[in-house]
């Protein structure tokens, strides 16, 4: 999926009320600035509230569900092999969040783990430099974990 199809899937999003920040690796592009790697999908993390909602528009974006762990995470997949991870997230009044995991699992989204970033010269939700970095600690680093903490930790948090 490249930059122009990820901002023209958050604008319906946006237009249908639907609130998504984008995790993973695009996430770590969008707090950058700019795309640095090659992404296989989009990794998002959803307001569970509205999960129905947004598995509804995707299905009628042309979306199959190809992988199906929710409440945990459900992967999407259209025609043309773009692919949605999404992770749903309950959130807390004091805007904190937490997502199931396998096993009983849970993660912790802070309150201070949603901002904004670029992707495509378009501004778009996704989840803090912070968070990002809580996310990618506890699990044998991969090459590509790699790459995204070292831009992470290059990337200076907003004031």
């Amino acid at each position: 999926m490249n930059g122009d199809q990820v901002t023209a899937l958050l604008a319906e999003f946006a237009a249908y009320g639907l609130r998504v920040w984008v995790a993973g690796g695009w996430a770590v592009d969008a707090v950058v600035g700019r795309q640095t790697r090659p992404h296989a999908d989009l990794d998002l993390a959803i307001d569970a509230s509205q999960q129905a909602e947004l598995l509804a528009l995707l299905g009628r974006l042309g979306f199959v569900t190809t992988v199906d762990w929710l409440p945990v995470r459900a992967e999407l997949t259209a025609p043309e092999g773009r692919k949605v991870d999404l992770h749903p997230v309950a959130f807390r009044p004091d805007g904190s969040g937490v997502q199931s995991g396998l096993d009983g699992v849970t993660f912790e989204y802070a309150s201070d783990g949603f901002a904004e970033g670029v992707i495509a010269d378009q501004r778009v939700p996704c989840l803090s430099v912070a968070q990002q970095l809580r996310f990618r600690e506890g699990y044998p680093p991969r090459d590509v974990d790699r790459h995204d903490v070292a831009l992470l930790r290059e990337t200076p948090a907003p004031a």
